[in-house]
């Protein structure tokens, strides 16, 4: 009996040093404070590399979420159609309540920062010359009861930022359009 519970404290043990190397807990964003809203203006930031969307107000750090995007690679997005989400600083243009994905939240891609690192890649030939740079990048939810998909970083968006659907509606209700968001790897 002693080697049992020695067994499962060790796993326990294990599991917990595991947990604590992240940054965020998967299963929920972490805020400064559950009840007070953000400080005035709010801006975010998006950093693909630790799969997590934080976002600032004039206090400070205000909350990060969990996050997942569109391709495994996370590249910067070169053009219409290769999952990549897109690197740089945009803008919410506009949000509204979807039909799939409880929560959207329109950015101004393509930039003109965008542009000229698209036609960039084209001159170099590192993207064919009839490619479209594309556009309808967005920060919204997942499917229904499907947040499971940002606990594990699957990657399944054409390149948005997709959040648990109950952290798409907290952001919903404060960020608005104008609002900077820094997308960096």
């Amino acid at each position: 009996m002693k080697s049992a519970v020695i067994l499962i404290s060790v796993f326990l043990g294990s599991c917990l040093t595991a947990t604590k190397s992240t940054n965020v807990s998967r299963s929920a964003g972490h805020k400064r404070s559950l009840s007070a809203a953000p400080v005035g203006r709010i801006s975010i930031t998006i950093d693909k590399s630790d799969y997590e969307l934080s976002v600032f107000d004039e206090d400070g750090w205000y909350a990060t979420y969990p996050v997942v995007f569109g391709n495994n690679s996370l590249a910067d997005k070169k053009m219409e159609g290769d999952k990549n989400t897109p690197e740089g600083t945009f803008r919410i243009t506009s949000k509204r309540v979807h039909e799939k994905w409880c929560r959207f939240l329109s950015l101004d891609y393509p930039t003109r920062e965008s542009m000229e690192k698209f036609r960039q890649r084209k001159q170099r030939g590192e993207i064919p010359a009839n490619a479209r740079i594309g556009g309808g990048i967005g920060i919204h939810g997942t499917w229904p009861h499907e947040d499971f998909v940002i606990d594990r970083y699957k990657n399944w968006t054409l390149g948005c930022i997709s959040m648990k659907n109950d952290d798409v509606k907290e952001l919903y209700q404060y960020a608005g359009a104008g609002t900077v968001v820094t997308i960096r790897k």
